[in-house]
């Protein structure tokens, strides 16, 4: 692959991007509008193009799935010996290697979890709190570490942040102090100390300094919206004064500050370095114009400087919904009934998410998707390649590999090796027992993909074990739950933002503008992660029968197509059924004059068991062409128009444009795009039938 050839396909602020091979370089770059394209594509240019050798690249990111991503896309773009790790990693490795030169002797042991020292930590002061206090002292210390402050200034430093501790103050002070006795004296680091360990290594010993700084010349960081003074004070030290430095990220989407990560080295950076090249990237390719709108609408009333207006790339689909309901029960309830809809009509439900503010939201949901028999998964929960089922299946097939031959079938061998762990030809009806066996399924479709490219079961167990160091889990058949912060940085096709109340987003201890306003762009980030379908839904009451006092979200106000204030004000007004909706006028079936209540039969205007003349041929017809137009956009063909939608054209056979706008679900944008060819289609039916 020529230098030149890795500039095709970008759009032209990706190209000036990638273009801009030399830094400092701040990339601005908007939720689903091809970052990530971008940077690798700016990697590859400037390795192809002699600016840097691909040994020199040191590509830094936040998870280790996105470094996996990185480094599979370089790989794609021959690109393949660029570095690409989390702060963590990258430090870890270069700590490993030098702590016996400059140190002497073994290198410490790095825990995964504080929560075992800290139990320590709290015998040694004779303090004996439960297991949630002990995450909140955890997360106290972390950001403590993360800001740079040692125990003896943890009380001024909280106090300053205006952060409330799960405990007094000094009793943070104690046992932080304890806890870092503790962990020097048995030799042991956690992730923030690798940072530190590493940055003081640097500084302490010029000589360390000088062999990482030969080795890695060019830098570049993804999502620096998230970095913290700690990971900045690491940074800095790794380029020693050099600004070879491209940064990405999107100030609308600084949802992490309460861990101590800072936007103001982001839209701080062409202040550091006045030299600076910047680029802004608005094009979004994930989002529908619809659900695009909204999140523009919903940060136009913010406050936040540094705002990012997205653009539209895709055609139009469904306008984002507003849903009330009485109570908790009926809200989950509600959505695993949406949730079902839209699998019916297509939609797989790994493609589907309900989202919701904290992690206590999902036993509501849990239980109604188990009761409606609709598969879901836990984000957040075990990681994929460490459930006891799939670490069972690896080694099995691991063991198996040492002596199939090459020619044997791939995906008949795995199934066969699962179908003795659990795998069976049908889905077990919930519970656990449906959890271990999607999880066995993924692994028997990912089998199947790779046995028809011809891939044997050596190789797929070395793609097992790959994708088990970059936590890229295949895709498992269910509905994700999630909270909004672990939904950061993916998407799907539809998405259900539950719990949309005051009290809950913003969530109740938000409490300074700058709190609530992180509130808002954590919202913001749950709308972009939507594709095409997108509900936001709240509850007025927690119980069936209970005091409906709750209010939707201020954030909702002006964006709901209805007033959020009047329904605050009127809390018994005549909705009160379990689903609230703004009210529209009624629809009757066109053929016996019923009220037509659901929303499939309001669009087709009749009753679902009334019956219906249509010219087959001329919905056969549309059908083609919608899967042609929707082949050409590459996007699913439920965005062109849904089943029911062909259904009603059907029916109706519009002879003109207006005919067409009539159809209930068709609005003018739609029209614009696909009218003239679908009433085209509709007279060519007429006219043969005319010629019979």
């Amino acid at each position: 692959m020529q230098s030149d050839d890795v500039l095709g396909g970008l759009d032209p602020e990706q190209r000036e991007v990638a273009e801009a091979v030399r830094g400092p370089v701040c990339v601005l770059a908007g939720a689903g509008t091809g970052k990530t394209r971008a940077i690798t594509h700016r990697i590859a240019h400037a390795v192809r193009s002699g600016v840097v050798d691909a040994q020199s690249v040191l590509a830094v990111t936040f998870t280790t799935r996105a470094a996996g991503e990185l480094r599979q896309r370089l790989r794609q773009l021959g690109t393949p010996g660029v570095q690409a790790r989390t702060f963590h990693a990258a430090a870890l490795r270069q700590l490993t290697y030098f702590w016996p030169r400059v140190i002497g002797g073994d290198p410490p042991k790095v825990i995964e979890s504080k929560l075992p020292l800290l139990i320590d930590a709290c015998r040694s002061i004779r303090r004996n709190p439960d297991r949630s206090e002990l995450r909140d002292i955890a997360s106290e210390i972390e950001w403590a570490k993360a800001v740079q402050i040692g125990p003896e200034d943890y009380a001024e430093a909280a106090r300053k942040a205006g952060r409330t501790p799960p405990v007094p103050a000094e009793d943070i002070f104690r046992l932080y102090d304890a806890y870092e006795t503790l962990r020097r004296d048995r030799h042991l680091v956690d992730f923030e100390t690798v940072l530190e360990l590493t940055a003081a290594v640097m500084t302490e010993h010029r000589e360390v300094a000088a062999q990482i700084r030969q080795q890695y010349r060019y830098f570049v960081v993804d999502e620096y919206q998230d970095v913290n003074p700690l990971q900045k004070l690491l940074l800095d030290t790794w380029l020693g004064g050099r600004d070879d430095l491209c940064v990405v990220g999107d100030p609308n989407q600084t949802i992490y500050s309460f861990t101590g990560a800072t936007p103001r080295y982001l839209t701080g950076f062409p202040i550091e370095h006045p030299n600076a090249t910047v680029v802004k990237l608005v094009r979004d390719y994930r989002s529908t114009p619809q659900v695009v709108s909204l999140a523009n609408r919903l940060l136009d009333r913010s406050k936040t400087p540094h705002k990012l207006a997205l653009v539209a790339q895709r055609p139009d689909g469904p306008e984002p919904a507003f849903v009330e309901y009485d109570d908790e029960q009926a809200e989950a309830e509600g959505v695993a009934r949406a949730v079902r809809k839209l699998a019916d009509g297509g939609v797989p439900t790994r493609e589907i998410a309900v989202l919701f503010r904290v992690n206590a939201q999902s036993e509501t949901y849990e239980q109604a998707f188990s009761k409606a028999g609709i598969p879901y998964l836990l984000r957040g929960a075990d990681r994929f390649f460490e459930r006891p089922e799939v670490r069972h299946a690896v080694v099995l097939l691991r063991g198996a590999a040492r002596s199939a031959a090459r020619d044997d079938e791939l995906a008949l061998t795995v199934h066969h090796i699962l179908s003795g762990i659990g795998l069976t030809p049908e889905a077990p009806g919930g519970g656990k027992a449906r959890e271990k066996w999607e999880s066995l399924k993924a692994l028997a479709d990912l089998a199947e993909d790779m046995g028809a490219s011809g891939a044997d079961l050596a190789a797929f167990v070395v793609e097992l074990e790959r994708r088990a160091g970059e936590q890229h889990a295949p895709p498992v058949e269910g509905v994700t739950l999630a909270s909004l912060h672990a939904a950061k940085g993916l998407e799907w096709d539809a998405v259900f933002l539950a719990g949309v109340t005051d009290g809950m987003m913003p969530i109740i201890y938000a409490e300074t503008p700058e709190q609530i306003e992180e509130e808002r762009r954590l919202l913001y980030v749950g709308v972009t992660r939507a594709r095409a379908h997108l509900t936001l839904s709240w509850a007025l009451a927690r119980s069936p029968g209970g005091r409906r006092s709750r209010k939707p979200s201020r954030f909702l106000d002006g964006l709901t197509g209805r007033s959020a204030a009047r329904s605050r004000t009127s809390p018994a007004s005549p909705l009160a059924s379990a689903e609230r909706r703004p009210v529209a006028a009624p629809v009757s079936c066109r053929i016996c004059g019923k009220t037509l209540t659901a929303a499939a039969e309001q669009k087709l205007g009749r009753c679902a068991t009334c019956p219906a003349d249509y010219d087959e041929a001329l919905l056969e017809s549309l059908r083609a062409w919608r899967t042609a137009v929707a082949k050409e956009a590459k996007i699913p063909a439920y965005v062109v128009f849904t089943d029911v939608t062909l259904q009603a054209i059907a029916e109706r056979a519009p002879l003109s444009e207006q005919d067409l706008l009539a159809i209930t679900g068709i609005g003018r944008v739609k029209l614009d795009r696909y009218g003239e060819a679908v009433v085209a289609l509709c007279r060519a039916a007429a006219d043969r039938t005319e010629d019979m």
